[in-house]
């Protein structure tokens, strides 16, 4: 599965003015992997995507994206090398379609034959913005806007997708939905960190996860590894 190493994260810290939130965290991903950050709320899961993303500066450290340093570099520039980020806040265009959201997606994007294909593939993965294509966004139900939301971030066909808690808020089905649409995602090779607080779900989808507690790594391995740890079973699933 893995060809090459995608996103290299090594001893970074990280924070919000005197605030630090990240310690000492390090991790990496894998071409073509799922790879999943889990932990408790405020354990800095999003922060890390922040900083990986360039929406924050690095107190220390280094993150390197297919061998190139990328801490510290604006988020603009990071994600033109290729790197998706799909938020929590979902920023999407409340007045615009969901033609025109995932559009918008794609304005780096310069051949217009892969924006359709990228278009129909969105499509495929989610059969309900295709059906509102022509709706605005601000009339979209939670999980239809986080269907958007993931559809626009993949429209750039980034080589690593970031994507921030997407069951947060969902009810059950538009949960399962949005999962489906992850799986088949990987299964067509898209390379993926995910920061979700739905462990069980989340461990047996992804092919390997971290743990961050108090803004550091407590724990690593593949996702069945850690369904079977005792911290992780007794903190996260209840047994």
């Amino acid at each position: 599965m893995t060809n090459g190493r995608v996103l290299d994260v090594a001893h970074v810290e990280a924070g919000y003015d005197l605030l630090q939130v990240l310690w000492d965290v390090s991790l990496h991903v894998d071409e073509g992997e799922f790879v999943a950050l889990l932990g408790p709320n405020g354990a800095g899961k999003t922060t890390t995507l922040r900083t990986i993303a360039g929406f924050l500066q690095p107190l220390d450290g280094d993150i390197s994206f297919r061998g190139t340093p990328i801490g510290g570099r604006p988020a603009h520039t990071v994600s033109r090398m290729g790197l998706g980020y799909v938020s929590e806040s979902l920023n999407l265009f409340p007045a615009m379609t969901v033609r025109e959201n995932l559009q918008v997606g794609a304005n780096s994007v310069r051949n217009k034959a892969q924006v359709a294909s990228t278009m129909e593939l969105v499509f495929q993965l989610f059969p309900r913005l295709l059906e509102r294509r022509d709706q605005l966004a601000g009339t979209l139900s939670g999980g239809e806007r986080k269907m958007l939301a993931i559809g626009r971030g993949l429209m750039a066909s980034p080589s690593l997708l970031l994507v921030d808690e997407p069951s947060l808020g969902l009810a059950p089905m538009a949960t399962v939905a949005t999962f489906d649409a992850l799986k088949a995602l990987r299964e067509r090779g898209v390379t993926i960190l995910l920061v979700e607080q739905n462990v069980n779900t989340t461990l047996h989808l992804v092919d390997r996860a971290y743990v961050l507690e108090q803004g550091r790594i407590v724990l690593e391995g593949t996702g069945e590894d850690l369904l079977s740890n005792p911290h992780v079973q007794a903190a996260y699933l209840g047994i």
